[in-house]
């Protein structure tokens, strides 16, 4: 059971910034993909960013050149810069992790971040 915790969400101005935190129990390296997906209310979660076991990144397409997913020093740690924050960027996101050659996820609590025109 991989455990996940992110946290860094609240409550910005539009143009804004935030940074979100997901550490994982375990190293990064054992994972196939980490990384970030978000729900606002009465959508479909969607995926943002994902960090590949192959060093390579992908980014949802609205919010890409505005969001940067980036590893941090500890191993277990992934992080979410959000800059020039839209009203629209409003959602619950979550952190997600799979291990390698497995195919079940897992999921952190979620955190909420509002962004206000």
């Amino acid at each position: 059971q991989v455990q996940l915790v992110d946290s860094g969400g609240g409550l910005v101005q539009a143009g804004g910034s935030l940074r979100l935190s997901c550490a994982a129990s375990e190293s990064i390296d054992n994972f196939r993909a980490m990384g970030w997906y978000r729900q606002a209310p009465g959508k479909q979660r969607e995926l943002v960013a994902v960090f590949i076991s192959d060093g390579t990144t992908n980014y949802a397409e609205s919010v890409k050149g505005r969001f940067s997913i980036f590893r941090g020093n500890a191993k277990n740690t992934v992080y979410l810069q959000m800059n020039n924050l839209k009203p629209e960027d409003t959602a619950v996101y979550y952190c997600n992790a799979g291990r390698k050659f497995s195919s079940r996820d897992f999921w952190g609590q979620g955190t909420q971040v509002t962004v206000s025109s």
